[in-house]
């Protein structure tokens, strides 16, 4: 058996959380938050951790930073860690080889820092261009070969960064020995979401799930693994849905989606950049993470009255969690 195929039996219906990065509020990373976040996050039933994610600012992070920030969820699970290598910000207006470069480099230095696996963020400027898919499967091959890791290939949605890969480039993703799985985030457009994942149908493939706000459709249309941010603060509660799914109980699974819809409508909505900040308000009411380590420095202002929002909903989940014990 490959890296590749035990990486994905092992990750194949688990929930991985793409984890928080808590910083303060100049915008630096409270290293002693983080370590006790993951020490938390240790704890929970989950299949592995996603690091450098949009949920965790990787793509923003300095590369220090970048780096101790793995080291420390190293330490702190013994699951699969999956980094996210992509172009970091302040080379978004690089030349496009450059930019590749660096998503490359980002790979590879997950590696050597002990990530199990990679997962690719697409390249924007990709889609617009007459060999954007050429480029993109020559991108994915080039991280393989670097990293000597599995990889994930990721449909991002455009509010994110991304774009959504046409079918035939998932299908050709995913026919690289070294792809593990296709992780889709299309935010709301369901048929994205549809497409790839039907493209994908019968590979063998991980079919990850990145859909917050359409999480228990895409388990009907075909996802098999989560890996989501919207676990960051609420793990348990996005496992429980997978898991329903998983065990074939439909009306489990009917009143766990229903609680996690409740959850999302309050955290991914517009600006849709605000639900980093969301999630870490979630976290902090949940005692995962310390309120001055509860800044998200990349992210729109939000209004109070949104905080305020994000706690009644997990107020409400809660009396009801109490009611039903």
């Amino acid at each position: 058996m490959s890296a590749t195929e035990e990486l994905a039996g092992r990750l194949r219906g688990t929930v991985l959380p793409a984890v928080l990065t808590p910083m303060d509020a100049s915008g630096a990373v409270d290293f002693a938050a983080l370590r006790r976040y993951a020490e938390r996050m240790a704890a929970e039933r989950i299949g592995g951790v996603a690091v450098w994610a949009h949920t965790g600012r990787g793509l923003h992070l300095a590369e220090a930073d970048r780096r101790r920030v793995l080291e420390v969820w190293r330490d702190a699970v013994d699951l699969p860690v999956v980094a996210g290598a992509g172009v970091p910000r302040a080379l978004r207006g690089a030349p496009l080889d450059e930019a590749e470069d660096a998503a490359v480099a980002m790979a590879a230095r997950a590696a050597e820092l002990g990530a199990d696996a990679v997962m690719v963020y697409p390249v924007a400027r990709h889609h617009a261009l007459p060999d954007g898919e050429e480029r993109a499967a020559r991108l994915h091959e080039r991280v393989a070969e670097a990293s000597g890791l599995p990889v994930l290939g990721f449909l991002l949605h455009g509010e994110a960064g991304g774009y959504p890969y046409a079918p035939g480039l998932v299908r050709r993703l995913l026919e690289q020995p070294a792809t593990a799985g296709i992780k889709i985030a299309t935010l709301d457009r369901a048929v994205d979401c549809q497409d790839a994942l039907r493209a994908a149908e019968g590979t063998g493939a991980l079919l990850v799930t990145g859909e917050d706000r359409m999480f228990g459709p895409s388990l009907m249309w075909g996802a098999d693994t989560a890996l989501v941010g919207i676990a960051a603060a609420r793990a348990g509660l996005t496992g429980a849905v997978l898991d329903a799914w998983t065990a074939g109980d439909a009306a489990g699974f009917l009143r766990a989606s229903g609680r996690l819809d409740r959850f999302a409508e309050a955290t991914f909505l517009a600006p849709i950049e605000g639900y980093v900040q969301r999630m870490l308000w979630a976290a902090v009411w949940e005692g995962a993470i310390p309120e001055e380590a509860a800044f998200d420095p990349y992210g729109p202002p939000l209004p109070d009255a949104e905080r305020r929002a994000v706690v009644a909903c997990l107020e409400r989940l809660a009396k009801e969690d109490g009611a039903a014990a």
